[in-house]
C-alpha cells in the first residue's frame, strides 16, 4: 500500500513538473525582453526543473516495480496470460517516456545549465533554438506520459 501510495504522489509531481514547465517557465522566458534576463531565469528554473522531473520519474520507475513484482506473485501462472499485452505496450512506452525525459533534462537542460554557469555566452537564437529543443521534447513527454498512464490503468483487471 505504501507503495502505491508512493507512486501516485510521484506520479503527481512529475506531471506536475512537466507541465509546469510548459505553462509557467516557457511563458515567464518568453515574456522577458533581455536576453541576459531570460538566460538567467531559465537557468534558475532548469536548475529546479531538472532534479525535480528526473528524480520523480526514477521513484514511479522503482515504485512501479515493486508493486509489478508484487502484482506477479498475486497472479503466478496466470500472469502471462493476463497481463502480458497490456505490460509489454505500458514498458515500451515507459522506455520510450524516460528516454525522452533523460534526453530533456540531462541531455539538453543540465548541459545548457552547465554551459551557463561555466560562463560561455549564449546568443538569442542559440537560446531559442534550446527552447525549442526542450519544448518538442517536452511534447513528446507528455504524449508518452499519457500513453503510458492510460496503458498502466488497463493493468487491473
Amino acid at each position: 500500500m505504501f507503495y502505491s501510495w508512493l507512486h501516485l504522489i510521484a506520479l503527481v509531481v512529475y506531471l506536475g513538473a512537466v507541465i509546469g514547465f510548459w505553462l509557467m517557465l516557457l511563458p515567464a522566458v518568453a515574456v522577458l525582453e533581455n536576453h541576459e534576463q531570460k538566460v538567467r531565469f531559465f537557468v534558475r528554473g532548469l536548475k529546479f526543473y531538472n532534479p525535480l522531473q528526473v528524480g520523480s520519474l526514477g521513484i514511479i520507475l522503482f515504485t512501479g516495480a515493486f508493486q509489478l513484482t508484487e502484482l506477479k506473485a498475486a497472479y503466478r501462472e496466470n500472469f502471462l496470460k493476463y497481463l502480458a499485452y497490456n505490460l509489454s505496450l505500458k514498458l515500451l512506452f515507459a522506455f520510450l517516456l524516460v528516454i525522452f525525459s533523460v534526453y530533456q533534462a540531462l541531455g539538453i537542460g543540465h548541459r545548457f545549465v552547465r554551459r551557463i554557469e561555466g560562463g560561455d555566452e549564449v546568443t538569442p537564437g542559440q537560446l531559442n533554438s534550446i527552447i525549442r529543443r526542450l519544448t518538442a521534447a517536452n511534447w513528446c513527454i507528455l504524449l508518452f506520459a499519457v500513453i503510458t498512464l492510460w496503458l498502466g490503468l488497463r493493468l487491473h483487471p
